[in-house]
């Protein structure tokens, strides 16, 4: 067993050691059973050995517990040849003690001190180190006389370090000796155990053994031995309660074997009980019932206080269950089923278990309790549900259904992506004629979306099979709704208005009328700029009704409708349930979408490193689940971040993985993702011809694109490159196309009325007061900075030094704090040309301001001077406003018309 997560154990045991081979003493080590006593043991003896020190071992065995003196055997019997130089007394002690002569054994107590004398005399020669494992199975007389050995050792050159399980009764008489208590490992030392053990482990079984083991080293490296090469990667469901290999029953079983076949009963059905309330089933034992629960009680195996009965240790659940037959688990469903009569959900699931063959009426019993499941928001116990009824059920539409239903599920919900194909062929065998059914069509369009990103295709399967539906579309059909809702995101990503026309056809032949959320959907992410100020009021009531929404899929949806109008502050509390749900193993996909909405608040408000947090998560959940499609908006995140702070290569390697993969396939986001991170890093290289080409591709200047919410983001930071450029009829016309985004939001409202004050024909600081005046600015920072920053820049132009002062050094502590480097640089550069400083160019500036003219990019010059790109780009910053200029474009001759030896 590795020593994952024992730093602070390791280094205990080693200070012990260290000094016990100068000052003697002993420790003793106490855990539960397996978490790792024997693998410190190992290690001590591993140091002292390094360290010059004999080290003489025992273990204790309960097979040997009778054997008098069978411990103190293995500790002295490596000593036999030193025993000739203890006094004849204590060496024919010893001798008879451990067996090396017929004699008869003395008193105890002359062989403990006889045992002393023998490893005082051996320390003389060099420091000794007694290591005894399970301590609690010595023979009594071994456990007496080392004991006695154990209290004398201080100030000698002996060591003992023995361990034991924790509150298990011994021979050894422990008081007054130090203790250490070995803990559980953290749940990060954990995770990495199984990542380095298991590499291959879906995160979802990862998260499931964690919760298991508890922390126990063991019960993590040997649960998934137990578990089949499909349940370890989630292409099987695991078991309720999950199996154990021979070695950990033998840990956690012995003690369960051995108690009445009465209290065995009870335990198997309190293992299978998901209440936890033994009232439930000791009824059906008579009014005794309760005493039979005793001697598991006293072994330490169960609690059971206030009527709630909890096992001690998870595995021993486990190891109750697995040491049972067939039948007696079967029996113990009845049983259970026979007293869950007010609770149908619960009975449900026991009569499936007690079932032996196929039953439709518990078959329909059940997927009616896989409905409730999910009208509670727990998908994945529905998806488990509904394929145990369908199993239950005989082969026909009843059955295709359940299995169709499951596979959208796990493509749409859950994150079982991979048991998607499965579960279709199984609906398909079950019933040929269901291969049109609405829950196929969506899954099979989520695996076009997630496997080759066919997104073309899914649109085509998807939007035939709805058409193929009799008018009026029956809007109370939960298939057809969310097939509809899979066509919006579908269309969103395809970020073509073209693929909209049949979605906004399909919506008015929608009766009695469209469903609110999807009509919210509709109205705020498939075209705010000119739907979204008609639906604001339905979003602020959607999102002030979240804290009662327990469904992962409406709460995300809201937020997805929230996303583009900056309203994801108020769904936070929700969406982190969701994610907190997705962490332990419920509503993965909606956990994946969750963590990326919540990382597009940080963004948005200036929180970077939790944004980055956020979308290492998602990105690794949407890597172990297949569900590529998903990823991107992560990967847009972390591209925005790192153009943001001057990291444009990362930035451009980002923003080519997503052209690569979005291009042939004509997914319309993600190019417009990869164009804006292409944007930002060329306004961060001060490349703003590059800049105001790539940001052209999200919307053309001058207009907002239809059915492309992203154009939102892109306001001011076309503005600013057009600018830059020397282009202001360009920053002009698209502010006056901004405009109706006032109403929308603060934060639009704030870039709407920043980019019309940098963009007016004249300085007028009235424009840019009112654009940092909005209610609520600061909340947004680097854009509330990009503005001040702009502000600043046109204040000391006009000789307002002191107010310019005050704009640029407010920008700049944001730029510094949120590591946006690049734009600090040009905070900087305008406060020192503000005291008159730094108006001309180094000796190095004037070089790399001659080769970024000769048309080298940022990466290129930094090869040549060996300096990074991101120095490069700080240099550039500074460059510009000494030269007067806003391109690249007019470095030449503004560099020209400048003395070459202006600072030699």
């Amino acid at each position: 067993m590795e020593l994952v997560g024992r730093e602070e154990d390791i280094e205990r045991v080693r200070a012990f050691v260290d000094s016990a081979s100068t000052q003697g003493g002993a420790l003793l080590l106490s855990g539960e059973a397996g978490i790792g006593k024997t693998e410190l043991l190992e290690f001590a003896a591993a140091h002292a050995r390094q360290r010059g020190t004999l080290v003489l071992r025992a273990t204790g065995s309960q097979f040997e517990a009778g054997l008098s003196f069978a411990g103190l055997h293995q500790v002295l019997y490596p000593l036999v040849k030193k025993l000739d130089a203890l006094p004849k007394t204590q060496a024919r002690a010893l001798r008879a003690a451990i067996g090396l002569s017929d004699e008869r054994a003395d008193e105890p107590i002359v062989i403990a001190h006889a045992a002393f004398s023998l490893l005082l005399e051996t320390a003389e020669s060099g420091p000794v180190l007694v290591i005894v494992d399970d301590l609690s199975w010595l023979d009594r007389p071994s456990a007496g006389a080392l004991g006695f050995v154990a209290r004398r050792l201080r100030g000698s050159r002996v060591g003992f370090l023995a361990a034991s399980r924790v509150d298990e009764a011994s021979f050894f008489d422990q008081d007054d000796l130090p203790a250490y208590v070995l803990s559980p490992l953290a749940d990060d030392a954990a995770e990495e155990l199984l990542r380095h053990r298991f590499p291959a482990m879906a995160a979802s079984v990862r998260r499931r053994l964690r919760n298991e083991a508890r922390g126990n080293p063991l019960a993590l490296l040997e649960l998934p031995v137990a578990l089949t090469g499909e349940q370890q990667t989630a292409e099987a469901e695991l078991p309720e309660v999950l199996p154990i290999t021979g070695r950990l029953q033998r840990l956690f079983a012995d003690r369960v074997r051995k108690l009445p076949d009465a209290t065995r009963v009870l335990l198997l059905i309190a293992a299978l009980d998901r209440i936890g309330d033994p009232a439930r089933f000791l009824g059906a034992f008579g009014p005794g019932g309760l005493e039979h629960l005793g001697p598991a009680e006293r072994v330490g195996l169960i609690r059971v206080d206030r009527g709630r009965l909890t096992f001690r240790h998870p595995l021993t659940r486990s190891a109750v269950v697995d040491i049972s037959t067939a039948q007696e688990r079967r029996q113990a469903h009845q049983t259970l089923a026979d007293q869950l009569v007010d609770r149908p959900e619960l009975r449900a699931w026991h009569l499936a278990e007690a079932t032996l063959g196929p039953d439709e009426e518990v078959a329909k019993l059940l997927e009616w309790a896989a409905h409730q499941s999910l009208n509670r928001g727990d998908s994945t116990g529905a998806v488990a549900g509904l394929t145990r009824s369908a199993e239950l059920g005989a082969n026909g539409p009843d059955r295709a259904r359940r299995l169709a239903m499951a596979a959208y599920l796990g493509s749409n919900v859950t994150g079982h992506l991979r048991h998607v194909p499965r579960l279709l062929a199984a609906a398909r065998v079950a019933d040929p004629t269901a291969s049109g059914s609405m829950e196929i069509t969506v899954a099979a369009a989520h695996l076009l979306l997630n496997g080759d990103g066919d997104l073309d295709t899914a649109h085509r399967l998807l939007s035939s099979s709805i058409d193929m539906l009799p008018r009026p579309y029956n809007a109370t059909d939960p298939a057809l709704i969310e097939a509809l809702h899979t066509l919006l995101l579908l269309c969103f990503f395809g970020g073509r208005p073209a693929l909209w026309s049949f979605f906004d056809a399909a919506l008015t032949h929608l009766a009695p009328e469209v469903p609110p959320l999807l009509a919210l959907q509709r109205d705020t992410f498939r075209d705010p700029v000119r739907t979204g100020a008609s639906a604001l009021a339905r979003l602020d009531a959607a999102i002030t009704d979240l804290p009662g929404e327990n469904d992962p899929v409406r709460i995300v949806r809201t937020g997805l409708a929230a996303s583009y109008l900056d309203r994801l502050g108020g769904c936070r509390p929700a969406l982190r349930r969701v994610v907190r749900d997705g962490r332990s193993g419920g509503a993965v996909t909606a956990a994946i979408q969750a963590l990326f909405l919540l990382a597009n608040h940080a963004y948005l408000t200036g929180e970077w490193d939790e944004a980055l947090e956020l979308c290492q998560e998602g990105l690794e959940l949407s890597r172990t689940n297949d569900y590529r499609l998903l990823s991107w908006p992560g990967t847009f995140i972390q591209a925005m971040i790192a153009a943001c702070r001057g990291e444009t290569d990362n930035a451009h390697a980002l923003a080519d993985q997503m052209e690569r993969w979005a291009a042939p396939r004509r997914v319309g986001a993600v190019q417009a993702y990869a164009a804006h991170v292409r944007t930002m890093a060329a306004l961060a290289d001060g490349d703003h011809p590059a800049a105001l080409h790539h940001v052209g591709f999200v919307s053309p200047p001058g207009a907002l694109a239809s059915h492309v919410p992203h154009a939102l983001w892109t306001v001011l930071d076309l503005t600013d490159a057009a600018l830059r450029r020397g282009r202001r009829e360009v920053a002009a016309s698209h502010v006056s196309a901004a405009g109706e985004l006032v109403g929308l939001s603060p934060r639009l409202a704030m870039i709407t009325a920043g980019a019309r004050a940098m963009a007016a024909s004249s300085f007028e600081p009235a424009l840019f007061d009112a654009a940092l005046s909005v209610e609520g600015a600061a909340l947004w920072q680097f854009d509330r900075a990009r503005i001040q920053l702009a502000y600043g820049e046109q204040l000391r132009r006009a000789k307002a030094q002191a107010d310019a002062r005050r704009q640029l050094t407010e920008a700049l502590e944001t730029f510094e704090q949120l590591g946006a480097e690049p734009w600090a640089a040009r905070a900087r550069h305008e406060l020192r040309t503000g005291t008159g400083k730094g108006g001309t160019l180094s000796p190095q500036q004037r070089e790399i301001a001659e080769l970024a003219a000769s048309g080298l990019t940022n990466k290129e010059i930094g090869a040549r001077l060996f300096l990074s790109s991101r120095t490069i780009s700080t240099h550039l910053y500074q460059i510009f406003p000494k030269l007067g200029v806003s391109s690249r474009a007019a470095l030449r001759d503004a560099l020209s018309a400048q003395p070459h030896d202006q600072e030699r």
